[in-house]
């Protein structure tokens, strides 16, 4: 038996693929404006089976293209020698280069094994989930076109947070809610306000029946966020299951991501305590292809809400891409991930 996996081992190599994805239109968020996904992939390929991954840089966390590329190449020796997702986890910090070789590390195990990945992580079988659509920052009358043309989406995030304050966002948000007023709406500020300025206007902003406030302001005012009576949701101060502890009182929500989490392992040990915690959870993603959101699928089904429409923004998708009917999306083809 020790001869069999020795074999193994060394049949496993890796690649490292930097990819890019030109978009439908320009991402425009409180941070900054993209044209382009720019992911990088890995396949580690085992006796023949190939196991894949995908994972975005996140520049928020002084993540690049280049810095993810050379974290797993200085990987490469372990991986090919049987790295386990048990030693990932202390090889390398949270974020997309981790979050890259585990995703492909459970797709590898669920291939070579033939047992889908929700078996293996003891979930429930996936079905079709329902994400939420972005509309994203921009002018008041062209944020409420966009709502108005994605009617088919019953829930909208809308990334607000402008450099003109949380009055001008109010504007914007008006506008937006006249335009739909059947739609659930999160409003998502990317730390893009000051907690002075929200807590004067909250009052205005309670008016609009927003489902919660993601990330309003930067993680060292979100303390101050206990005093204003809005429902909120943490992403930017939130990456792993250790910092679900120290959040303030204020969040109800969490976002969990792969890319921050560091991949599908350690996102579903997230889900899992922050729910313990009575916490919701909504799933969210980077604006990426189907390879990144097909794990991320299968967390949603354990999780609140799904926003996971980042496929959707890309001119041209993988070949086996997530099949998407509106806001639903089929559960991935085991040719994908899983």
């Amino acid at each position: 038996m020790e001869t069999y996996k020795k074999r193994r081992i060394l049949t496993r190599s890796i690649s490292i693929t930097a990819e890019t994805y030109p978009l439908r239109r320009k991402f425009a968020i409180a941070r900054g404006t993209k044209v382009r996904a720019e992911p990088v992939s890995v396949e580690i390929c085992d006796a023949g089976v190939s196991g894949y991954g995908e994972a975005l840089p996140y520049p928020r966390y002084g993540e690049t293209v280049e810095t993810v590329t050379a974290s797993i190449e200085q990987l490469r020796g372990a991986v090919c020698a049987g790295l386990t997702r048990a030693d990932l986890q202390t090889a390398l910090p949270p974020g997309a280069a981790r979050c890259a070789l585990d995703c492909a590390l459970w797709d590898l195990q669920a291939k070579t094994t033939g047992t889908p990945v929700w078996r293996l992580a003891d979930m429930p079988a996936p079905k079709p989930v329902t994400t939420a659509f972005t509309v994203v920052l921009d002018g008041a009358d062209a944020m409420a076109h966009a709502a108005a043309q994605a009617s088919a989406f019953p829930l909208l995030k809308i990334k607000l947070g402008s450099r003109e304050g949380v009055l001008a966002d109010i504007t914007r948000l008006r506008e937006i809610r006249q335009a739909r007023p059947d739609a659930r709406l999160i409003v998502d500020a990317n730390e893009g306000w000051r907690v002075e300025e929200l807590a004067r206007y909250a009052h205005l902003l309670a008016a609009y029946n927003v489902l919660f406030f993601e990330q309003p302001v930067s993680a060292h005012e979100q303390h101050a966020l206990a005093d204003i009576n809005l429902p909120f949701c943490a992403d930017e101060s939130v990456h792993e299951t250790s910092d679900l502890e120290p959040l303030p009182r204020a969040y109800g929500w969490v976002n969990v991501k792969l890319d921050k989490a560091g991949g599908f392992t350690q996102a579903l040990e997230m889900v899992k305590a922050a729910k313990a915690r009575n916490l919701n959870v909504m799933i969210g993603c980077m604006v990426a292809s189907s390879l990144s959101i097909a794990p991320a699928h299968l967390l949603a089904q354990i999780a609140d809400l799904a926003d996971l429409d980042g496929p959707l923004w890309l001119n041209e998708d993988r070949p086996d891409k997530l099949a998407f009917d509106g806001p639903v999306i089929t559960p991935p083809a085991p040719s994908l991930w899983g």
